[in-house]
């Protein structure tokens, strides 16, 4: 449905649309960031309301949808128009100051930073690719948080620098991952410390469910509590792989399933770029 408003009309007289998205691959907190960092700087919209647990956007806009369509589109989640309908006005959100929303990403940004050196540092000395790659996936966290961050209050201009860059930064260093991973694959290094890379794994782990919890706190319009322990069941799910292969390498003796998990959370971070990237154009 196409929505036509009188050009000369003023904002307050313009014909409001609630358009429903399902977004397929929205299940996390970041992912519901960088939807509102794509669509903040569009014409029209007015109020963009989550449900997680579903996978459901609801954007109040005026004007036509299609706009909302390609931004969605251009973040790769899977976004599918559900339905578009003409309403009477825009329902009231919950208090969202910029303080009280800056309290928690900054602490989760710090805990993912912290999490990311120290787990970077603890993969070189053990030579587990797989803990490099982790520390890197953190790094993808922590740079959401720092764009949900600039875009509290910030311009759309500042907002899609920040992302050009970070996404860049996030994307070289993905690369520079798998190209690693080729390289020990073919030199055929020694089996990483295997002690190393369940202990660090483990406190990662601990970190992302911490991190979670006090995102809970900045979750804004209907997004349910439920979402959030999807997003800590993703996150588990990279930190149980690296423990996974740790104990593949133990009872092996080889180094393989280490590069194999590496290679594969390597991918998972070139996405999250991908992702990033977009919010830049």
């Amino acid at each position: 449905m196409s929505l036509h408003p009188d050009p000369n009309a003023s904002p307050e007289t313009d014909v409001v649309a609630r358009t429903t998205y399902h977004v397929e691959k929205m299940d996390c907190t970041a992912e519901e960031h960088l939807v509102r960092m794509r669509l903040d700087g569009l014409d029209g919209v007015r109020r963009l309301v989550f449900d997680l647990s579903v996978r459901r956007l609801d954007v109040y806009h005026t004007g036509d949808r299609t706009p909302l369509t390609a931004a969605l589109d251009d973040l790769g989640l899977g976004a599918r128009h559900v339905a578009t309908k003409a309403v009477e006005g825009i329902p009231l959100g919950a208090n969202e100051d910029a303080t009280e929303e800056r309290t928690p990403l900054l602490l989760a940004l710090a805990i993912n930073a912290v999490f990311f050196v120290g787990e970077l540092t603890a993969g070189l000395l053990a030579g587990s690719m797989g803990l490099v790659a982790d520390s890197l996936d953190m790094l993808a966290d922590a740079l959401v948080y720092a764009l949900s961050l600039a875009a509290v209050g910030g311009t759309v201009l500042r907002k899609k620098r920040l992302a050009r860059t970070s996404g860049y930064l996030q994307l070289g260093l993905a690369v520079f991952g798998l190209v690693e991973v080729v390289r020990r694959f073919v030199v055929g290094e020694a089996a990483p410390d295997v002690t190393t890379m369940v202990v660090v794994a483990a406190l990662a782990l601990v970190g992302n469910v911490a991190t979670l919890l006090i995102l809970s706190k900045a979750q804004r319009g209907e997004a349910h509590v439920e979402a959030s322990w999807i997003f800590t069941s993703n996150d588990i799910k990279v930190n149980g792989l690296v423990i996974v292969s740790a104990l593949v390498v133990w009872a092996t003796s080889s180094g393989i399933p280490d590069l194999l998990a590496g290679a594969f959370i390597f991918l998972i971070v070139a996405n999250g770029a991908r992702q990033i990237l977009a919010l830049s154009k």
